[in-house]
């Protein structure tokens, strides 16, 4: 988007109204109002920042809850730069973390960041999206202009951060690069010259920084948007891909749609104002109908279910996934499609195969030991019946269905 495309017409209350939507916090948004209020007299869109550091590929509903808010800011005209971490992304953020992070090679944030865009745009409108990198100032700082940068904040300013605090309390290690990683967000939104930089609360210290850090630049200080940290589907810890209670935006809706469907209940709501784009007052409609009763959570969390595979699909995906859920949970039925697995005579002994292996070649497991603790914990189904031992050699034949968890399915096929 060029800087001369002027705002859509929506006055100030208006445009608070739907940024406000969902957040935690914003610093301040007094500042946020008059920003808005200069963009539209000057029609130059405000520039609004969200960094992601590379650090792995996959993008959940986590994720997109800041996403979502850059969005926002998006179709009321405003210019959103997703900044890639190219070169912080090689430090890693230490925000929340009780040791130093594994540094990452440069070979391994470019792959990463190779995938991030792409994903980030089912969100994001691509042609309204501009992508930059920080290592393109970032990398060309000589060591002066480092030593200045680093006069910018204090010692005792760095060890009011949680994190950093406890290590220091504990005699962990902290090392001086760390320190770098918010003062290096911080001058990102100098270069950039940012009106708006949004990010989760686990954020907040960063992006305390950076306005202070603009302001010894001599710019105004950018408007923090902070954001809740969405719960994962267990409903106790944030959403993680490693704690695998996470809903991945590029999963099959199948996979989607089962896994909204275990959440708790007392995550509906919160979902639904974070992740779906349902207007607040029919979430405030919902919420009256659950307490009174009028509604029942399970055709609530459908809805839900619903709504967030259209977003990532389509609205005849979300059709197709809530049959099959019903077909399988309710009726007990096998779902509409199901994957094969082919299998020769060389991969058998004697006609059997160790029910681990079964498992890996299905693709339901990374490893044989996690397919073990997955047989174990009593996940794993051969046609309908629960296999528990771990040491099984399966009697395999043509056509049998092995189930894993919920919602995993796959057809043996003897070739």
């Amino acid at each position: 988007m060029s800087d001369t495309v002027p705002v859509k017409e929506l006055d100030i209350a208006a445009q608070l109204e739907i940024l406000r939507r969902g957040t935690v916090q914003i610093v301040s948004e007094e500042e946020l109002a008059a920003k808005l209020r200069r963009a539209a007299q000057e029609q130059r869109p405000l520039r609004v920042k969200l960094g992601l550091d590379p650090s792995a590929p996959d993008i959940h509903l986590g994720h997109t809850v800041v996403l979502r808010k850059m969005r926002q800011f998006q179709d009321l005209g405003h210019q959103v730069i997703l900044l890639i971490g190219d070169f912080t992304g090689r430090i890693g953020d230490p925000s929340g973390k009780s040791e130093t992070r594994r540094q990452l090679t440069e070979e391994e944030v470019k792959r990463n960041a190779a995938t991030y865009a792409e994903q980030a745009f089912k969100v994001l409108d691509p042609e309204k999206t501009v992508i930059d990198y920080n290592s393109r100032w970032l990398a060309a700082l000589n060591f002066a202009e480092v030593v200045e940068l680093a006069a910018k904040v204090t010692v005792a300013r760095m060890l009011e951060r949680d994190d950093f605090a406890k290590r220091y309390r504990e005699e962990r290690p902290i090392y001086v690069h760390e320190f770098f990683y918010p003062l290096m967000q911080g001058y990102d939104s100098v270069a950039l010259e940012a009106d708006v930089e949004l990010g989760g609360t686990d954020q907040t210290f960063n992006l305390m920084t950076a306005r202070e850090i603009q302001r010894a630049y001599g710019q105004e200080p950018e408007v923090a948007v902070i954001m809740p940290i969405l719960p994962g589907t267990d409903g106790v810890q944030k959403m993680s891909k490693s704690l695998g209670n996470y809903i991945g935006i590029n999963e099959n809706p199948r996979e989607m749609y089962g896994k909204t469907m275990s959440i708790p209940d007392e995550l509906m709501l919160r979902y639904f104002e974070l992740v779906t784009e349902v207007p607040m007052g029919e979430i405030q409609g919902i919420r009256s109908g659950l307490e009174s009763g009028s509604l029942h959570p399970r055709d609530v969390k459908m809805r839900l279910a619903r709504e967030i595979v259209r977003l990532y699909h389509s609205t005849d995906a979300a059709e197709v996934a809530e049959r099959e859920f019903v077909n399988i949970f309710r009726e007990g039925e096998l779902p509409e499609e199901i994957a094969e697995v082919v299998l020769s005579p060389g991969d058998l002994n004697n006609g059997r195969l160790w029910i681990v292996q079964l498992v890996v070649r299905a693709g339901m497991a990374e490893s044989n030991s996690q397919a073990r603790r997955l047989v174990s914990q009593g996940a794993v189904r051969i046609d309908g019946e629960k296999v528990t031992d771990p040491d099984l050699d399966l009697p395999v034949r043509d056509g049998m269905i092995l189930r894993v968890g919920k919602r995993n399915f796959a057809r043996i096929v003897l070739s």
